[in-house]
Formats: C-alpha cells, sequence, structure tokens
C-alpha cells in the first residue's frame, strides 16, 4: 500500500470488523484513501471510506453541509471532508479504520488507468488534520465511534504477529 493510495476492500474486511463487535453496514463498493502509516506500526494504514458527493440525496448533501458548517473546535466538523479525487468526492472521515494489505482487494484507478494517489497537498493536509482529531478522541475514549476502532487495530495488531 501507498499513503494517499486509493483502494478498494475486500468483503473479508466487513466481517473481521463485525467480528470484534464493529459495524460496518457498508454493502457498496466503496474507495478508501490509505492516507497515512500508523506510528505505531508500519504494516497498519489509516483508511478512510470515500463517495460520490453527487449519488448523495439533497438532503443528504444538506446534512453533510451542516457538519462541515460546524466551528472548527467542534469535532462534528471532523465527521466529513469534501475534495476532488477523480470526482467531487465524500471522505467519511468519522467511519475511519485500520486496515493491512491482506484486507485490500485492489488499487482504484483513475482516468489514466494508473493507480489513483492524492497529490493535492491542501486536501491531504485537511484529511490528516481531521483525521487526527477523531483519532485523538478515539484515543481518550475507546471505541468511541460505530467501527470499533481501537478493537480492529488491537485485531490487526494480532493478525501480523501470526
Amino acid at each position: 500500500m501507498i499513503e494517499k493510495g486509493l483502494y478498494y476492500a475486500n468483503d473479508e474486511f466487513a466481517s473481521m470488523i463485525k467480528s470484534v463487535g464493529g459495524t460496518w453496514n457498508d454493502t457498496k463498493r466503496r474507495s478508501i484513501v490509505c492516507l497515512i502509516k500508523s506510528s505505531k506500526n508500519p504494516n497498519i494504514y489509516w483508511a478512510i471510506p470515500m463517495g460520490n458527493y453527487k449519488h448523495r440525496t439533497t438532503e443528504q448533501q444538506d446534512r453533510i453541509q451542516m457538519y462541515l458548517n460546524y466551528p472548527e473546535n467542534d469535532i462534528r466538523s471532523c465527521y466529513y471532508h469534501l475534495g476532488r479525487t477523480t470526482a467531487k468526492s465524500i471522505f467519511f472521515i468519522s467511519d475511519a479504520i485500520p486496515i493491512i494489505e491482506k484486507y485490500i482487494d485492489e488499487e482504484h484507478v483513475g482516468a489514466d488507468r494508473k493507480h489513483y494517489i492524492i497529490k493535492n497537498s491542501k486536501l491531504s493536509s485537511e484529511l490528516e488534520r481531521k483525521l487526527l482529531r477523531i483519532l485523538s478522541i478515539e484515543n481518550s475514549k475507546p471505541n468511541s465511534f460505530r467501527q470499533h476502532i481501537t478493537d480492529v487495530y488491537k485485531h490487526l495488531e494480532n493478525e501480523l504477529i501470526k
């Protein structure tokens, strides 16, 4: 995996999250950005699920905008981010999840048929800022988010030991 690279997770990934008590109800084949490597384990990446913003209903877009308009000091302002990748994308930062190579199905490719890597430094730095705020909440209160970030991380560490 490459930092800031876009990928697709395999079906086993959702099963693993559920096996440790997390919720992962996404039934769509959704791209994820493996934004940064874990500072504790270079084989674990922090991934953020993504979606096409234009595929959202007006109500869904309004809800996203509501969160984006919260003051920057409000953690809810970090739940989503809008940015351009191969399309106008929504990043579901509050659904951030650790992932390892085993759970990657394939690379997401751009129009040039090459692996898409986020090169926009403003986009990647804002995603990283918001992700680190989410992880800070998670560190202070493990499994705060529905996907059970802490339990998934521990599970992945154990898998890597085997």
